[in-house]
């Protein structure tokens, strides 16, 4: 391997390592100067397409005889020069003020995903270098023919350097608004399917009475049938049944008008949001954060259900609720209203009207649930 060729493949080597550690802890100020938050997702989008067009040249040059290592130097030096400078500085200005926590995580994430492959592909590349550079020293000027397996080693590190190319450039494309609204169409599939499960399940199906009944009195069998104490533990059991089927519907009543939040605030509030909202994304914060919240809540409810556990899926479903309420109170008015004081008028829309009723609705839904747990401690 020429000296050139190797000082090249080291500093590209090195400088991957020194931006994944610089992404690991950004800091305020690593990011440019230059440059602001409105920048930042044209930036990941230009630098990404830029690496994955050098990243194709890259692979060919190294995967066709013979190795060159005059046209290899070139786009490596691209690399290390312009290309991931602008890659890492683009994933730099996604802050969490301009842009969410999540989203900026997000962004972090496929970056160090980009650098961690494309270091893959650079050490394969060094690896034939080297073998290159070896078998030419010994006088057979058209270097090394690789094998098949060879190359597909390298296209294969190649097609994963693309894959998380497409992942930033998919990012950058849809924006804040176009992330939020992919992550709470997830959520609604969880709590949709949760709602689903619960609804399906028949208390009565939980158990196995022969266990139930084998290991009565302590494991021994049991005997004088028809006792008093086994009819009060049978009317107990009743009661307590009674109360997990009061529960089950009265947690589907409360669930079903939950899951109707989700579609509606993503096409009446998330798809009518501005492409760039720093004003906004505190608001967007909280939204988010109660919208990820109900999905493990509902799944504790129904462990708890499960269980038998009436106190603790009752808990549950009331943070559910909370967690709802406040999701749907956050955006009762459209983003471009937030900014108006109170001497103004305020223009409420076909939401704002909608949120009015489905508050009431889950004032009314979640009453059983103050009622059974009374009963429940009686």
């Amino acid at each position: 391997m020429s000296t050139k060729l190797h000082v090249t493949l080291t500093t590209t080597l090195a400088l991957l390592e020194q931006f994944y550690s610089t992404l690991s802890s950004p800091s305020r100020d690593s990011s440019s100067k230059e440059l602001s938050g409105k920048d930042a997702l044209p930036l990941i989008s230009a630098s990404s397409t830029a690496l994955k067009s050098q990243v194709t040249k890259l692979s060919l040059l190294a995967i066709t005889s013979p190795f060159t290592p005059s046209a290899v130097g070139p786009i490596l030096s691209n690399l290390n020069g312009s290309v991931l400078p602008s890659l890492v500085t683009a994933a730099l200005l996604v802050t969490p003020t301009d842009h969410t926590k999540a989203f900026q995580a997000e962004a972090l994430s496929l970056t160090k995903a980009g650098l961690n492959e494309l270091s893959s592909l650079v050490k394969e590349i060094q690896s034939i270098a080297e073998r290159n550079g070896g078998a030419q020293d010994h006088m057979n000027k058209k270097g090394v023919e690789l094998s098949q397996s060879e190359k597909d080693l390298v296209t294969v590190a190649t097609g994963r350097v693309w894959g998380a190319c497409d992942a930033l450039i998919d990012l950058a494309s849809n924006g804040v608004v176009g992330f939020v609204i992919r992550r709470v169409e997830e959520w609604r599939d969880l709590v949709r399917d949760a709602v689903e499960e619960i609804d399906e399940w028949n208390p009565d199906e939980e158990g196995d009475e022969f266990f139930d009944e084998l290991l009565s009195d302590n494991g021994k069998q049991s005997t004088g049938k028809g006792s008093e104490a086994e009819l009060d533990e049978e009317s107990s059991d009743d009661e307590d049944n009674a109360a997990l089927h009061e529960l089950k519907k009265a947690a589907i009543r409360l669930l079903k008008p939950v899951v109707q939040i989700y579609p509606a605030i993503i096409t009446n509030r998330l798809k009518k949001a501005p492409g760039f909202l720093p004003s906004l994304v505190n608001q967007l914060e909280s939204l988010i954060t109660n919208l990820q919240c109900i999905p493990e809540q509902v799944d504790e409810v129904a462990g708890a259900l499960y269980e038998a556990d009436l106190e603790r899926s009752i808990w549950y479903l009331k943070k559910t609720k909370d967690c709802a309420v406040e999701a749907v109170k956050l955006v009762v008015l459209p983003w471009v209203e937030q900014s108006v004081t109170d001497s103004q008028q305020i223009a409420e829309d076909k939401f704002t009207n909608w949120s009015k009723t489905w508050l009431k609705v889950m004032d009314e839904v979640s009453k059983p649930l103050g009622e059974i747990k009374e009963a429940k401690s009686e």
